[in-house]
């Protein structure tokens, strides 16, 4: 099933590139409407779209941790096609490419540990009003920081890095958190520690 949405998350990528290209003729090249709605606002709606809708009721989604499995693998499905595209149809340099693959690679599999962590919380929450606060907290959470990523990348073109640093180790030490959080609300700890006993 991961290895299914990471599929998924691939094949996302080409409507979005549709999406993206319509909306730039349409809306212009403005920072932050391509920062915040053309780039973050499709790509993060379109993978929550696929989570949701594909794995979120399904039978294995069955403790709160799997949410973030699924999201970081359909966000990494749609990173890796894009960076492969990328590669392919422009003349970019190695540098250009390990670049590539140290931000924004990481930057889409941190949005989608943010989007599985609140996804996972809202599955197993038994308020059917905090289900839905954290429903869309799954969406807006990785929508805002996607969007503010991308916007200092544009508005900051030679001095991006000292901005870009902090966030992503930021972003690392809160997707860390949140994994460890999530990994503590496993209803399946308890067995794995009892069978480890047992062994």
């Amino acid at each position: 099933m991961v290895v299914r949405m990471f599929v998924f998350g691939a094949l996302v990528s080409f409507p979005i590139m549709i999406i993206q290209r319509g909306l730039l003729l349409w809306l212009g090249e403005s920072p932050f409407v391509f920062a915040f709605i053309i780039s973050s606002l499709i790509e993060e709606g379109l993978k929550w779209f696929v989570v949701y809708h594909i794995i979120y009721n399904h039978t294995n989604f069955d403790e709160p941790y799997d949410g973030i499995v699924y999201a970081a693998a359909t966000s990494l499905g749609f990173a890796t096609l894009e960076n492969v595209l990328y590669a392919l149809l422009q003349p970019v340099s190695f540098g250009s490419l390990m670049m590539r693959a140290l931000l924004p690679v990481s930057g889409h599999a941190l949005f989608g540990i943010i989007m599985g962590y609140y996804l996972g919380k809202a599955k197993f929450s038994a308020n059917p009003h905090r289900k839905r606060r954290l429903i869309l907290f799954s969406l807006l959470q990785p929508l805002f920081w996607h969007g503010l990523y991308d916007y200092i990348m544009m508005v900051l073109e030679t001095t991006w890095m000292f901005l870009i640093v902090p966030l992503m180790i930021y972003l690392w030490i809160k997707g860390l958190r949140k994994i460890q959080r999530a990994n503590s609300y496993s209803p399946l700890r308890l067995v794995r520690r009892e069978e480890e006993v047992k062994l």
